[in-house]
């Protein structure tokens, strides 16, 4: 028999909602029928959305939910004051295993407080980390962490080490993931006190394929399959990483329309072209789940178009169909009990 995935998508959160969460959700049932989608948000602004377009009416329901939290709320307190917003209502739906996960283009600061107070920290699990898929010449690589947790010691680096190894293996099939820690050079002596603690620290981890430090300038090589930092490094490098795609796919745009010449040259390449480009292109790999949770959070960007949002969905069906949270559990436990 055939599991469903049941996905609840904020459909108030992010600069494009409702449009764009609407059309990802239509766009995913309509490609797999796998899913379910549970639409969180205002029932009369997501069904005047819902009636443009065409979908397997028993994949998508309404869950009514009369608040939005914007974006510049106080996290912590919008969560605790705003009980009937998309964001509490659908982590509650998972918090009470009437869904599987829970994905949104909504404010950072109230899914990150959400995901700890309502669906709730692994047992064992410190830090919960957020953790994207970054294109890379030779596929992607895990990015951990990316803005949970600004202030992180060693011994979460080493958890978010475990966790994304965890993760690559057996989401991105990936065997064997190699995994380093972000650095300013290769050498033990470079770099802060957080990544001079955390090293010694990982290259004892015998469960885990740690090849040393990694400089930023290394990570689009596809030098590692897990990148290991602190969110406010990880931040740094991936929206660095994001607008410079974001410049060099504009700047190759207009060079190839500048002249006749490079136009028919662009005729004969587009093809090629496209392929390369949409590899580069952050949103075909859906957004960043975060670990270490008792059910699945999902953060999208907050400029999120129907086709990260179809894509996040998918990588939640993924996510449920591998058994991450379980794995993440069984290790815990099982380094819990060597410790003993």
């Amino acid at each position: 028999m055939q599991t469903v995935t049941r996905v609840v998508l904020d459909a108030m959160g992010g600069d494009n909602a409702p449009s764009a969460p609407v059309q990802g959700a239509v766009d995913a049932v309509n490609a797999r029928n796998d899913i379910k989608v549970l639409l969180a948000g205002q029932e009369d602004v997501i069904r005047e959305e819902l009636n443009k377009y065409t979908y397997p009416e028993e994949q998508i329901e309404i869950v009514p939910a009369t608040e939005v939290i914007e974006m510049a709320e106080p996290p912590v307190v919008a969560i605790r004051k705003k009980k009937d917003s998309s964001i509490v209502v659908g982590m509650n739906l998972v918090k009470n295993g009437e869904a599987d996960a829970f994905v949104s283009a909504g404010s950072s600061g109230a899914i990150l407080v959400g995901g700890q107070l309502i669906v709730g920290r692994i047992k064992g699990i410190k830090r919960p980390p957020l953790a994207p898929l970054i294109p890379t010449k030779k596929g992607v690589s895990l990015l951990i962490d990316c803005g949970a947790n600004v202030d992180a010691r060693a011994e979460h680096l080493v958890q978010f080490a475990q966790m994304g190894s965890l993760y690559m293996e057996n989401v991105v099939g990936i065997k064997n993931p190699r995994v380093a820690l972000v650095n300013i050079g290769a050498e033990d002596e470079k770099g802060n006190a957080l990544v001079k603690d955390t090293l010694p620290l990982l290259r004892e981890c015998g469960d885990i394929n740690f090849v040393g430090s990694i400089e930023s300038r290394d990570i689009p090589q596809g030098d590692a399959d897990v990148i290991v930092c602190e969110a406010f490094t990880g931040n740094v490098i991936l929206k660095l990483y994001e607008g410079l795609s974001s410049t060099l796919i504009s700047v190759i745009k207009q060079g190839l329309k500048s002249t006749f010449r490079s136009k028919i040259g662009a005729a004969l390449a587009l093809p090629a072209l496209k392929k390369t480009l949409k590899a580069f292109d952050a949103s075909e790999y859906g957004g960043a789940p975060l670990l270490g949770l008792n059910g699945l959070v999902v953060k999208t960007h907050g400029s999120s178009k129907a086709v990260e949002i179809r894509n996040s969905i998918f990588q939640c069906v993924t996510f449920n169909q591998q058994d991450i949270n379980g794995k993440i559990k069984e290790y815990i436990i099982d380094s819990q009990n060597e410790e003993e």
